[in-house]
């Protein structure tokens, strides 16, 4: 019984640090970079900026992960942009996530190892069904994105 138990706590490990992009074992290239399509019911701990938050995700039977998510699908200016206009929109995205998703439940969707230790890339699904990306975008303070070069935000602003 001690060994089955051990066992569990193992597997259940090891699926959280594979959930946060961090692996115990190694898995060929490809297997670990496949998405998890979800869904993944998760808390909105912390909203970082317009296309960065903190979740809490429940993976497993009594056992929950907190992570980075990066937004999928969105860019959004940095809080210490390069013009005021940057930095106002930065503040208005953020602004928008915290309503729209500050501790509440969403649902996380294709999530994926992102470039950077410990923060996946995911699509989030608000309580309201929405797309939050697409949200972002349609409110003016989000550009698409595709992981490639990412639009200016400073053209012509001060």
């Amino acid at each position: 019984m001690v060994f089955e138990e051990k066992a569990l706590r193992v597997i259940v490990a090891a699926a959280a640090l594979v959930l946060v992009g961090r692996l115990i074992v190694p898995v060929t290239a490809a297997g670990w970079r496949d998405p998890i399509p979800g869904p993944v019911p998760a808390l909105v701990v912390d909203v970082i900026d317009g296309d960065t938050v903190l979740v809490r995700a429940r993976i497993w039977l009594g056992q929950e992960v907190e992570t980075h998510v990066r937004l999928d699908g969105v860019d959004t200016p940095e809080l210490r942009g390069k013009c005021q206009t940057a930095r106002r929109l930065a503040r208005e995205a953020r602004a928008f996530v915290q309503a729209r998703v500050g501790g509440r439940q969403v649902i996380l969707r294709d999530i994926q190892y992102g470039k950077y230790a410990g923060r996946v890339v995911a699509r989030i699904q608000t309580p309201d069904g929405d797309d939050l990306a697409d949200a972002l975008i349609a409110a003016g303070l989000g550009h698409a994105y595709d992981g490639t070069a990412r639009a200016p935000w400073c053209v012509g602003a001060n």
